[in-house]
This record gives structure tokens, C-alpha cells and sequence, in this order.
């Protein structure tokens, strides 16, 4: 039987333990990664997933045996992994996890020396050198070496606590529950809401991999996690993805806020004293936006993709980006999204402003997003594109990313997959009601072109 192949983008590789993605895999797409980097210690690290110890020890054995030095970090968050690579000069990082995707799932993040998610031309080189190369054994005396990280939090937090009034935060003696959810997340979290004087209730503080609930911190998936928060007495509920880049919010009455509002409430708060432009992705809520526009500062869209993110923050020298699906960049910290960035950037609005995390939502626009998605030939996807542009032809235009219609206060995207021949709609309305209704108008001009 044929082995399944991984799922690779220009930023890292995914797959089914043992089946998708195995140990000769992994190394395999390691070295192509390492062989394209300038000289120096490579940061390793992985989120809590029971096949983390394994991949990592394949990963350590295959890089030190192309004559790699690797430096150990354990069980890390994804963003404390960009943040060892710039403290430890090193020539790049590997991150071992799969994000949101369910427990039979592992991947490779892959780092630039910048400590960032690689670009999109280096991570087509490495695919390239992947598909065509065989890693080059070293000999003995060229072996490399395994340097441990006797503190993977410390210069994290460093740059996190420079970034918020503490004292101010301490004042409030805040409750916080997190939803970690056996994830990186909790190790981190718990220095934090320590320092921050925060009485804490962490559900899944054991970063083991034995998710209680599916990993996305959606609504649905969190539905057990929301009445804990108000039973709790918690300000308010933080919930992370295994590997601590993405953060959902419960308000302290067990409201799903949500990952879009994550973003939006972080980029009100930085603007109120720090304007400058604000960077998000094309799929991301008008909120940041409008937000954007109150403060009369630059909103610049990206292609969707965190590198396309950071690509267009440096570009435009912005003082936050993000992703909708509650992923925030502060340039002081990192170029990653980080969900430890979003929490104190939670933590210090509502105790800058003395308001609750509901009323900091509150005082945002409302739109509601829907999603689907529809099959569609790849060789239908321009005639798909062109024939929307026609019908909405009252809409403004914008092909960065498949397409991109939008009006004063709605809009929608289709995009192409890049694995699949479907393609994935998005559109946003003021109401539920309006944006499954365009969503539907969208959906039919594409059905009748495929």
C-alpha cells in the first residue's frame, strides 16, 4: 500500500502520525529546511501532543546527524519558539505541532533566523528540496551537538511584561479561568497571571495532549468550558489552541466573545495609545476595520496566511497585526501570533478602562461571519471569480487572495484551497440573517459556473 502523503504549505507540514507523517518524514522535510539556513543552533520545540517526545527525538537525531547543533526547549508555545530563536541568535526554529487539528495529527512549524513563520519563497524552497533531495549524512568528527534551554519562558515573558502596566493590572486582582486544554499554553499562562497577581482556574493545565474537548476553540467545542467561567467567578475566560497561538474570549457572564473579537479589542486598546497602522488579513471582521478608521489610522489587508501578515506589518511598519481566528502580532514581542499578547493586552484594557470584558466587546460594531465551502474544479476557479465580479458588480473589487467584494458593511471572500479543489467562501453582514443570504447568492453564482 502506498504511503499518505503529509499536507505541506510554504510554512511548515501536517499529517497522521504513522501514517501521513512518520519519523523518516519528518526528518526528511527537517533537513530540507536546515540545509537552506545560514550557520548556527536550530531551536526545537513542541506543544503538549502525546507524539511530540517522538517526533522531537527524530528531529534531534536527524539534525545533529546532518551536522546541525539543536537547541532543546522542550514543550513551548509556538510563539515562545520565535522569541528563543532571536534570544539565542539562532540560524532558525522547529515548532512539532498541529495547531487546532485533532489528536492523530502532528506537524513542523518552520522559523526563520528573524524568529518568525518562514515566507512563502523560502517555504517553496524547502518543499522543492524536500521533493528532490535525501538528506547529507555528516561524518563523525561533524556531528552535531544537543544544547538544553534551561529556561524556555524567561525571555518571553521579558518582552511580554514591558508591554502593560503591571501595577495597574495588580490593582484589580482580576479571576481568570483558562482553557488550555492539555496544550503548551498553560506554562507560560501560569508565570503570567502570577505576576499579574490574577486568582487563576486552569482547566487542561497539564501539557499531556489528552484533549477534553475538540481543540479549536470554537463555540461548539467550548460549549462545556463556557458556564464554568461565571460559576468560577472569573472577570473572564481565556481559551487557547494546543499550541498557544490563538485565543478565544468568554466574558464573565459565559459569553462566547469569540477569536474575531480577540484581535478587534487588542486593536482598539493599542490604538488608544499607540496609533499607527494596523495590519490583518483579508478574511479578517470589518471590526478592526471601523476600530482602524475611528482612530483615523491606516487598516492594510493581507493575503490570509500569518507570513503574508507579518510580510505586510513590516512593510508598513504597523504597531499590531492579527488573524481573525484570534492570532495577535506585537512587533515588541514577537513577529507571531501570540495568545499571551492577547491576554494582557485583555487584561490591561479592562483595567486601564475599569470596564468588563462584556462592555469591552459591547462598545465594538456587531457583524456576524458565515462560512462554507463549495467543490470546484481548479480550471473553474478564474471563470467561478470573473462571473461573481459581474454579478456584484456594484461592489468594490480586490483579487490579493482569490476574491474579495466589499461594500460600506458587508462582504465577502472566495478563496481557492490550496490542497483541495473547493473553494471557501466567507462573507460578513450586520446580521446572521444577511450574511447567510449573500453567502447563498455567492454560493449559486459559483455552482452554476462549475
Amino acid at each position: 500500500m502506498p504511503q499518505a502523503s503529509p499536507i505541506i504549505s510554504v510554512s511548515g507540514l501536517r499529517g497522521i502520525v504513522g501514517q501521513s507523517l512518520t519519523p523518516e518524514i519528518a526528518i526528511r522535510y527537517a533537513a530540507a529546511f536546515a540545509v537552506g539556513l545560514p550557520p548556527g543552533p536550530i531551536v526545537l520545540s513542541r506543544d503538549g501532543r502525546t507524539t511530540g517526545p517522538m517526533l522531537a527525538a527524530s528531529l534531534i537525531g536527524g539534525l545533529t546527524a546532518i551536522g546541525r547543533d539543536v537547541i532543546d526547549a522542550g514543550i513551548a508555545a509556538t510563539p515562545t519558539t520565535g522569541v528563543l530563536v532571536r534570544h539565542h541568535g539562532a540560524a532558525g526554529g522547529i515548532q512539532i505541532s498541529a495547531s487546532h487539528n485533532p489528536p492523530q495529527y502532528n506537524g513542523l512549524k518552520l522559523f526563520s533566523a528573524e524568529g518568525r513563520v518562514i515566507p512563502a519563497g523560502a517555504g517553496q524552497q524547502v518543499i522543492q528540496r524536500y521533493e528532490s533531495q535525501s538528506p547529507a549524512w555528516a561524518p563523525t568528527a561533524r556531528i552535531g551537538s544537543v544544547i538544553p534551554c534551561d529556561d524556555p519562558l524567561d525571555a518571553h515573558w521579558a518582552l511580554l511584561r514591558e508591554t502593560v502596566d503591571i501595577e495597574r493590572i495588580r490593582q484589580y486582582h482580576f479571576a481568570v479561568l483558562l482553557d488550555s486544554n492539555h496544550g503548551a499554553g498553560s506554562l507560560l499562562a501560569r508565570r503570567l497571571f502570577d505576576e499579574f497577581g490574577c486568582r487563576a482556574t486552569i482547566i487542561g493545565g497539564e501539557p499531556d495532549g489528552k484533549f477534553e474537548h475538540t481543540p479549536e476553540p470554537t463555540a461548539e467545542n467550548l460549549r462545556t468550558i463556557l458556564p464554568l467561567v461565571s460559576r468560577a467567578g472569573a472577570n473572564v475566560g481565556f481559551c487557547q489552541d494546543p499550541d498557544a497561538d490563538r485565543l478565544a474570549v468568554i466574558d464573565e457572564k459565559g459569553r462566547y466573545i469569540g477569536e474575531e473579537y480577540t484581535l478587534a479589542i487588542c486593536v482598539a486598546h493599542v490604538l488608544r495609545s499607540r496609533p499607527g497602522p494596523i495590519v490583518i488579513n483579508c478574511s479578517t471582521s470589518r471590526m478592526s476595520e471601523d476600530v482602524a478608521n475611528r482612530y483615523g489610522v491606516p487598516l492594510v489587508r493581507s493575503a490570509v496566511g500569518e507570513a503574508n501578515v507579518v510580510d505586510a506589518m513590516l512593510a508598513h511598519q504597523a504597531v499590531l497585526g492579527g488573524e481573525g481566528s484570534g492570532g495577535v502580532i506585537d512587533p515588541r514581542v514577537g513577529l507571531v501570533r501570540d495568545s499571551f499578547v492577547g491576554m494582557i493586552s485583555l487584561l490591561d484594557a479592562m483595567a486601564e478602562r475599569g470596564m468588563t470584558m462584556s462592555q469591552l466587546a459591547d462598545e465594538l460594531p456587531r457583524y456576524e461571519i458565515a462560512k462554507t465551502q463549495i467543490p470546484l474544479p481548479r480550471e473553474k476557479l478564474l471563470p467561478a471569480l470573473d462571473a461573481l465580479e459581474k454579478h456584484f458588480a456594484d461592489a468594490r473589487s480586490d483579487r490579493l487572495d482569490g476574491l474579495r467584494l466589499d461594500w460600506p458593511n458587508r462582504w465577502f471572500l472566495v478563496r481557492p484551497s490550496n490542497t483541495e479543489p473547493i473553494v471557501r467562501v466567507v462573507a460578513e453582514c450586520r446580521t446572521a440573517a444577511e450574511s447567510n443570504r449573500l453567502l447563498s447568492e455567492a454560493a449559486g453564482v459559483v455552482k452554476r459556473v462549475s
